[in-house]
């Protein structure tokens, strides 16, 4: 079944929760505070905030702690991924890093969806997710290994 056939929960319910997991992070150190929501494919939501650590590579962002929390409630396949949205106060829209769009990728479906919002209840950027990585390298490429 496709991700078309299932309830999709409305934009500005995704794009609030994101600001309120902004709201939550711990970025005593940047002090740039980032939130995110995911959608599976069954519509459900998962939040997460960036969590900074006084040793700099331990920190986690946003958009992989809410893809984790999904995965680990048995919620998120690969494939699975339907929306994204990321909430972070900033002139311009804050794309993911490297590792979050690599981590995306592998949770995504054909038609995933990324939304980048810089202001309260607002859609700055809605684009594919093959545009944020678009040579991706994923399960596919280990297939015939």
């Amino acid at each position: 079944m496709s991700q078309k056939n299932k309830p999709e929960v409305a934009v500005r319910t995704l794009v609030k929760a994101a600001w309120l997991a902004r709201d939550r992070a711990h970025a005593p150190y940047s002090g740039f505070k980032v939130g995110a929501v995911i959608e599976n494919d069954k519509g459900q939501i998962f939040s997460g905030c960036n969590v900074e650590n006084a040793n700099y590579t331990c920190g986690l962002c946003a958009e992989r702690t809410a893809i984790v929390k999904a995965v680990s409630e048995g919620a998120l396949k690969p494939g699975g991924l339907r929306r994204i949205v990321i909430a972070a106060k900033a002139e311009r829209p804050a794309g993911p890093c490297g590792s979050c769009r690599q981590v995306i990728e592998e949770f995504a479906g054909e038609e995933t969806r990324v939304l980048l919002s810089n202001e309260m209840g607002k859609v700055a950027l809605d684009f594919s997710h093959r545009e944020l990585l678009p040579h991706a390298f994923n399960g596919r490429d280990l297939e015939n290994v």
